[in-house]
């Protein structure tokens, strides 16, 4: 059991952009504080984790409460979403002033004014993964989360944040394992995923079994009809997403594009369908996705041929690549007449880490980067600086390092619009998206 701390007065002074209150203890060490707003007073807390240098401890008893406080609706919040304890105005708020404060860390002006949303705070995930509970005086498994910090599976009395369909669903699934006598030792999770209009896929994880998989789903983004996993990578909130793309297709002022960090095409292929367009994506799960999604692309567009590169890494452009251009022609290299602009244009998939497909940034071309939380490889950003694509759009998930990035960026290029989505309601995270041009 972690270490339970009383008869304190820890005033919390500002929220991280982890998500936590930070504070300075007596001894001087600072920490961040789950369950804690600006301006309280912690009287009693539980420490999860405890190093020299800082505390992360989850408050359990509060003074002096915010104005902004409310209660949290899910008894499991702390694990899953831990800003239901404030007004979702006061989140949108405080979303905005963390990021601002990321990119004044590193020496960058944010001319965002607001975060936009679609409104909606709660139902809104497309996929969630609960663990198993055996309840020992009821002999029976419930769904669960694990505490914050530990490894202790708490029930779940309510859950807010998922599709209700997903829950009815798993509810179901968790039935009939107790109809079975089944225990929850045998299961290493659940895994479900809906798409919009509510067909649910997915199922259970066994312990020591390898993972099954799943029947794909389908979603139309932007009109644009998408196959995916329910255990790969896809966005989890589509109406904010869709919101992100409008503003990104704004943006997409040449004919040529390129988007890095794929995954399984959504971004590319519904704001450059029809530009001369080229997905790179690394994960080969996630590039068989892009794969039959550019393939869909291809058939309604007309092309008839295009590029595309099976191998790893990839490492040189594409008039460099004979054999793949032999088994799988330009639609400029195929055939027969060509018929109008469709005939003309390329869609081509790289099987490729972002930061060994260089030779696929040229300068008139529109950059896009999606990159994982951890930012854009240091190579990748050498190679822009000196190639200067006329463009660059940067949606990212982690406002910290994509700051970081643009301050190396802002050497040649210029931030020209910043504006922050709301993906993830009542949780810490941001999707922040920057539109960068050369200088």
């Amino acid at each position: 059991m972690n270490k339970l701390i009383t008869n304190t007065n820890v005033k919390i002074d500002k929220l991280v952009p982890g998500g936590q209150g930070i504070a300075t203890l007596d001894d001087g060490r600072k920490a961040f504080f789950w369950n804690a707003l600006p301006g309280e007073i912690i009287t009693e807390y539980e420490i999860i984790k405890k190093k020299s240098k800082y505390t992360e401890a989850i408050a359990t008893k509060i003074t002096n409460d915010n104005p902004h406080r409310i209660p949290a609706r899910d008894n499991i919040a702390i694990s899953t979403s831990p800003w239901q304890i404030m007004d979702y105005t006061y989140e949108l708020e405080q979303k905005l002033a963390l990021l601002q404060e990321s990119f004044r860390q590193e020496g960058l002006e944010c001319n965002a004014t607001h975060v936009k949303t679609d409104g909606k705070q709660w139902f809104y995930r497309n996929k969630m993964e609960y663990s198993l509970y055996w309840d020992i005086a009821e002999e029976r498994i419930k769904l669960a989360f694990r505490k914050r910090g530990t490894h202790r599976k708490i029930p779940i009395n309510t859950s807010s944040l998922e599709m209700p369909e997903i829950y009815e669903k798993a509810l179901t699934i968790i039935n009939d394992l107790n109809a079975r006598g089944e225990e929850a030792y045998k299961y290493q999770s659940l895994l479900l995923r809906a798409n919009q209009r509510g067909q649910i896929s997915g199922g259970l994880y066994e312990n020591y079994q390898p993972h099954p998989v799943f029947p794909n789903l389908t979603d139309k983004i932007l009109g644009h009809e998408y196959s995916y996993s329910p255990n790969g990578f896809f966005q989890i909130n589509l109406p904010v997403y869709e919101m992100a793309l409008r503003e990104i297709k704004e943006h997409i002022s040449t004919e040529n594009v390129l988007d890095l960090y794929a995954g399984v095409g959504t971004i590319g292929l519904s704001v450059a369908r029809d530009k001369n367009l080229t997905l790179a994506e690394v994960n080969k799960s996630a590039f068989a996705e892009l794969e039959r999604n550019c393939m869909r692309a291809r058939r309604e567009l007309g092309i008839v041929g295009a590029w595309r590169s099976h191998g790893e890494p990839v490492g040189a452009a594409p008039a460099t690549a004979a054999g793949e251009r032999d088994r799988y022609p330009t639609s400029q290299d195929s055939s027969g007449p060509q018929n109008g602009p469709s005939q003309k244009r390329q869609l081509r998939s790289v099987l490729s880490k972002s930061e060994e497909a260089l030779d696929f940034i040229q300068p008139d071309q529109t950059v896009i980067l999606d990159p994982p939380r951890a930012g854009c490889d240091a190579k990748l950003l050498k190679k822009l600086l000196k190639t200067t694509p006329r463009k660059i759009i940067y949606l990212s998930c982690n406002p910290s390092t994509q700051a970081r990035d643009l301050r190396i960026l802002t050497e040649k290029y210029k931030i020209e619009k910043i504006v922050p989505f709301n993906f993830f309601p009542r949780t810490p995270h941001l999707e922040n998206l920057v539109i960068l041009n050369v200088v």
